[in-house]
């Protein structure tokens, strides 16, 4: 015993020296080092998504002498981190690790670098897993994308639908992050919508339009709400019509194009962009808050407790 605390004391001290306190729990057993080890090997990937391609590029035999050489390999690289961890147990993991052995540079490389990685990583196994999910469920429960329960919930639009029903009750319940990772969120949107449009290649709506959208509204949300955007009563007002103005702006844009046609593009562009807005404004004015209104108190008074008539019991003397 006393040698264990002869050892927990000079950790202690090796922390100190590098400017860290001890505050790592040590009561890890084997289930959760097993846990921990078995979550990042990334089975998804590796053992499903890879397995077809390697057993129909090699064959079974290229398989099992690769698994071999390649675990040697992968054990001769946890060797090494499993000994520089040892002698730098400090956080932030490899970046913090290529900033004590190379300097802050190789740290600031290692850390994007890793980050790309993760990024790269979490596509392909949500690649993976979809072309699984297809092959195994989909075509047998719903009839290989024929039918109409796959038709209406895999529909793109209703996807969106979904992804905005979700950042609003992340909303409510006050479930976001800080602004650094409002400004990531914006960024990678952005991005998004930069790549898809710079290659020119024709892809799906949701992956086009659908999921770079949900980023950029994820991210403006997370640095409103950590008061890094500016408040506007014009916005409010626009965000609060944004669903009449989604319902009518492709009958209004169609007349503006046919009326406007002898007009210059700058001047329909403006047209297009004002007058759409203006007309979901005064619908959801006129119409979409009194019927909202209308259904709220309905159900609020639907759900209110029924008061009961006193009951007066008769005195008899």
């Amino acid at each position: 015993m006393a040698q264990h605390d002869d050892v927990h004391a000079q950790d202690v001290k090796h922390l100190h020296s590098m400017g860290y306190a001890q505050e790592l729990s040590r009561r890890m057993g084997a289930f959760q080092n097993f846990a921990i080890s078995f979550s990042i090997i990334c089975i998804l990937a590796g053992g499903i998504g890879a397995y077809t391609v390697a057993f129909g590029a090699g064959g079974g035999g290229s398989i099992g002498i690769g698994w071999i050489v390649g675990s040697v390999f992968a054990l001769l690289v946890a060797a090494a981190m499993g000994q520089i961890a040892s002698a730098y147990p400090t956080a932030g993991g490899l970046y913090h690790w290529a900033s004590i052995l190379g300097g802050r540079g190789y740290g600031w490389v290692c850390a994007w670098i890793n980050m790309l990685g993760l990024v790269f990583v979490v596509a392909s196994v949500n690649v993976g897993v979809y072309l699984l999910f297809k092959d195994l469920v989909l075509t047998g429960v719903f009839g290989s994308g024929t039918s109409a329960p796959f038709l209406v919930y895999t529909d793109q639009i209703m996807l969106e639908f979904v992804a905005g029903m979700m950042l609003a009750r992340l909303y409510e319940l006050g479930h976001w992050g800080s602004r650094r990772l409002g400004h990531l969120l914006l960024g990678i949107g952005v991005l998004s919508y930069a790549l898809l449009a710079v290659t020119g290649v024709e892809h799906p709506r949701l992956l086009a339009w659908g999921i770079p959208a949900f980023l950029v509204v994820a991210g403006l949300l997370a640095v409103e709400l950590s008061g890094g955007l500016f408040r506007s009563r014009l916005l409010n007002l626009t965000g609060d019509a944004s669903y009449s103005i989604y319902l009518t702006h492709g009958i209004i844009i169609s007349l503006l194009g046919k009326a406007g046609s002898a007009l210059p593009s700058f001047v329909l562009l403006a047209l297009c962009l004002l007058v759409p807005t203006a007309v979901g404004i005064v619908i959801w004015w006129s119409v979409e808050r009194p019927l909202t209104r209308a259904i709220q108190g309905m159900i609020s008074r639907s759900r209110a407790p029924k008061q009961q008539a006193p009951v007066i019991l008769n005195q008899t003397g």
